[in-house]
Parts: structure tokens; sequence; C-alpha cells
């Protein structure tokens, strides 16, 4: 969605409570009125932008069919967000923290609150791929800013815990209530109204903001590592445009080939280049870190696989046993619940068994509730899927939590930005990956059924399920390479 200590704190204007004079009890998880507001206010943006990620899912049709895009060109309703959301996460948590978080943050929100309007407003496919891709660019300031705005108000302890476990919550709750609301909002008032509702949360934001966030900043001036920023934001909006591209019309592709490559050439580049640079925009002793490296890498996957299953499982419900999009949305409404209930309980988890433990264990849960998916049938398992979804969403939230605060714990101020930076960099890079990647394999494997003979129901079911398989697999390997990487390497227990 780690480290070592070091003086500076970077609050250049009057603070807020959670840093005022005395310093307040890291030990203490309760938060001042004002330090909630700052809180509701950070996690309404970035709930904001996890419904943006897949509140047009449902929507595309019809939105096609209003705009005059073909089906083939629909992706770009989707890529079009996903390219800058994720290409620029890295080079703009960096920015913050040169020249101001909140000042950022401010313009993130405008910027998104503004294309939300262009979107609605679209008159044709130019237009609206124009306020996606805007949105997509406000999202890029939106989270890195916002989560370094968090940690740096909030003291190392039991209060950040709380407050990511909150914002984290809330994340994940965005994404899957996005893919509910999308479709009710299409039925009763059309496909403008879910980018209408963005531009008005985005309005209800920008009037809190300004007057509960202080501006912070390093207090040093580095320069701008321009190298690193142009290959690491190439590499990544190459590689996103390749995985997604792949997901609709498969590998092979010259395109998605070439930019595959080229996302993989740009990001050893990356590496080169920072391994040389006097003041790089990712310090690679940070990322040789355990905590950096393995609670970054836990991160991507719990977000990049919890998303795909909920999008196979969506296919299922609707593909497979024909399931209205009212029912489909009464079972991840149920799921949403359990989502809040778990992030609520997270950092209680953590606070008895510690952050590693508490991350192992949530990924272990994620795998073993993603696995018992694979007893999904032609005629039953809304039933099943309710269970497995349900019980697998408490060790999401679980390993999400705990990734946020292993990655995040113990660095100054001043690279607070840098390292939520690669917290949400994870998160936006796993959601943006997972569903592409995946669903390209499901999807591959059953025009590989259909092809020998296999029904349509079958083979669709097929497909989901391999897809699941994977997906299941990949969490539990990683579960493996996390319990053993944190392990007596300065992890807190």
């Amino acid at each position: 969605m780690a480290l070592e200590t070091s003086p500076s704190p970077t609050v250049t204007s009057a603070p807020t409570p959670s840093v005022s004079s005395p310093a307040p009890d890291p030990a203490d998880s309760r938060m001042t009125a004002r330090a909630k507001l700052v809180l509701l206010v950070l996690c309404a943006a970035q709930f904001m932008v996890a419904l943006d990620f897949s509140i047009l899912n449902v929507a595309l049709p019809v939105l096609g069919d209003d705009l005059g895009m073909g089906r083939s060109d629909l992706q770009w309703a989707v890529t079009a967000f996903a390219l800058p959301s994720g290409g620029f996460l890295l080079l703009f948590g960096r920015i913050a923290d040169l020249y101001g978080r909140r000042r950022l943050f401010l313009a993130g929100l405008t910027l998104f609150t503004a294309s939300s309007v262009l979107a609605t407003l679209a008159w044709d496919p130019a237009s609206f791929l124009t306020g996606r891709a805007l949105q997509g660019l406000g999202a890029a300031v939106i989270v890195p800013t916002g989560m370094s705005l968090l940690t740096t108000t909030f003291p190392e302890g039991p209060q950040r815990e709380r407050a990511l476990g909150i914002s984290s919550t809330l994340l994940s709750l965005g994404f899957t209530i996005g893919m509910v609301l999308g479709g009710v909002m299409t039925d009763g008032l059309g496909w403008r109204s879910t980018m209408g509702l963005l531009g008005v949360a985005g309005v209800g934001v920008l009037l809190l903001a300004p007057g509960l966030l202080t501006e912070s900043r390093r207090k040093d001036r580095p320069r701008l590592d321009l190298p690193g920023a142009v290959t690491v934001t190439g590499g990544l909006l190459a590689l996103i445009y390749a995985l997604s591209t792949a997901a609709e019309s498969g590998l092979g592709r010259t395109d998605v080939v070439v930019t595959l490559v080229t996302g993989l050439v740009l990001l050893a580049a990356f590496a080169v280049v920072e391994s040389r640079a006097a003041e790089p925009l990712v310090s690679l002793p940070m990322l040789r870190r355990p905590t950096v490296a393995f609670g970054n890498l836990a991160g991507l996957t719990t977000f990049a696989t919890m998303s795909a299953a909920i999008f196979l499982l969506t296919l299922y419900l609707q593909d497979v046993l024909h399931l209205s999009a009212f029912r489909t949305g009464l079972i991840f409404g149920v799921e949403g619940v359990v989502a809040v209930l778990a992030g609520t309980v997270a950092p209680k988890v953590i606070a008895r068994f510690g952050t590693r433990t508490t991350l192992v264990t949530g990924l272990l849960i994620q795998a073993a509730c993603t696995a018992l998916l694979l007893g999904v049938g032609r005629s039953s398992g809304a039933w099943l899927t309710l269970v497995g979804i349900s019980l697998g969403v408490i060790g999401h939230l679980w390993a999400i939590v705990a990734y946020g605060v292993t990655a995040t714990s113990g660095l100054p101020d001043g690279e607070q930005g840098l390292a939520t930076g690669l917290v949400t960099s994870s998160q936006q890079v796993g959601i943006t990956v997972g569903i592409p990647l995946l669903s390209a394999l499901a999807s591959a494997h059953t025009a590989a059924l259909r092809a020998d003979g296999e029904d349509g129901v079958g083979a669709a079911l097929g497909g989901i399920r391999l897809g699941l398989g994977v997906d299941a697999a990949v969490v539990a390997g990683v579960a493996v390479l996390v319990a053993v990487g944190l392990r007596g390497r300065g992890a807190k227990r």
C-alpha cells in the first residue's frame, strides 16, 4: 500500500495539536478533535481515489454507447486513469517532501475535482479520456501527499497504527464499494453520475482541507533527481500500459511486448541511476532494508491479488451464476462491512502480536480463503463466495495495515514522503496490475477450454478457477518470503 531514526521535524507553520508542544505520548492512542478532523479529510481523499479505480467498471458498455466508443476502445477509460495514477506516484511523493506536502495535496485535489467535472460533462471520447487522464494525475498527487501528511501528523505508535488502520480500511473498502455503487448509479442516474459524485466529493474535501492541514517539508532543499524521475516514471508508465493492454488483447501484440521490455529496461536503468546519484529520488540503502523491501512486497501482493479476486468473483456471479447486479452488490456489501470491522481490529492485533506476525497471518488467511473459493461451481457457489471473500478480507485488512506500519516506522519526517510514496506505489500499482494479469490468464484459459469443446459456462468457470488458484498460490508464497525476510531483521515482533 521501517527504519532508522533521524532528526528534523519539518513543520514550517503553526503545528496541529498532534505535533504541538508538549509532544504527545506515542503510547497514547487518543486523538484530539482536530486530529480526528485531519484524519477525516485525508481518509476522504484516499477513499475518493479508491472509488475512482472501480466505479466505472460496470458502466463501460453504457458509457461507450453514449460517447460512441467501440468495445475495443473501452479499456482506455480505465487505462487513461491507471497510467498517470501509478506512474507518477514516486515523483510527486518526492516533490512533496521538497516543496510542501499541504501545497501539493491541495493542488492535486483541485486537479482531481476539476477533471472529474470535465469527465462528467464529456461530449466525445477525447474529452472524456482527457478528464480521466487528469483525474489519474491528480490521484498520483493526492495519494502520496495524503499518506505523508498522515504519517507526519500522527506520532509513531498506537496513534499512527490507528490512523493507518482507518485509512487502509477505507482504501480497500472504496475499491469494493466503487464496483457496487457504479452499477446502482449507472442504472438509476446514468454513467455521468459516477464522475459527478467524484466531483462533488472533491469539492467537499477542498472546503475542509485548507483550514485543517498545516504545511510541512524538508528543511534542506536538495536537488530533484531528474534522471531518476524520468526513468522510474517512464518505466512505470510503460509497464502499466503493457499489463493493462495485455488484459484486453493478450501478450502477443507488438506494442505490448515493446512497452513491457521498455518498462523493464527503464526500471533497471533507474536502479543504476539511483546507485550513482548524489541526491537520489529513492535511497537504495532504504530499499535494501528488510522492513521496506518485504513490507512493500507484501503490500503490492495483497492489493493486486484481492482486487483481482474480487474482479474474477464478479465475473463468476454474473456470467456463471447469472446473478443480478443488485444481488452481486449485496454479496460485496457484506464484504465491505467485514472490511470496516477488520480494519478497526487490525491495530489491536498489531499491538498484541506485532507487525510481522500480523502481516504474515493476514497474508495466510487471505491465501487460504481464496483457495477455498476454488470450490465454486456451475449452479451453486453464491454462499461460498460470500463466506470466502468475507473471511479473506479480514486477512487482507490485517496485511495492509501491518505493511503500512512496517514500511513507514522509524523514519524522519524528511523521508516520509519517499516512504509513503513507496507504500502508495505498492497499493496503486498492485490494484492496477493485479486485475489485468489474472484476468488475462483466466481469459486465455477460458479460450483454450472453448477450443477444446467446453461450453461457455464451463469454460468461463475453468478460467476463473485457474485465476483464483494462481491468486492463492502467489499470496501464500509471498507470506513465506515475508516471514523469512523479516525474521530477526529489526521488524517489530
